[in-house]
């Protein structure tokens, strides 16, 4: 991965630099792009945190024998993506 990582670096500065001067960050083909990768991004984001990092917690055996500490971990998730997709408003 590191010698990948060396490699490709570069060729993405190059491309980056080789377009810049053409690009038009207003323009609607850039605009559509932008939004395609941010959702990508963000889709990543997501499925990362609730099968990756989130299972774990509810899959506790402690988690599974309370319904009520079920409920009140539901809950804060719930109200967690809620405070993130409106802390995306501002982003």
């Amino acid at each position: 991965m590191a010698i990948f990582f060396s490699l490709t670096t570069p060729v993405g500065i190059m491309i980056g630099i080789g377009i810049s001067s053409a690009y038009n960050e207003n323009s609607p083909t850039a605009l559509i792009v932008e939004g395609i990768l941010d959702a990508a991004a963000a889709g990543i984001l997501n499925y990362m945190a609730h099968v990756d990092l989130l299972a774990e917690d509810f899959m506790n055996p402690r988690v599974r024998k309370s319904g009520r500490l079920q409920l009140i971990i539901s809950i804060s998730l719930l109200v967690g993506i809620a405070l993130m997709s409106l802390l995306g408003i501002w982003a």
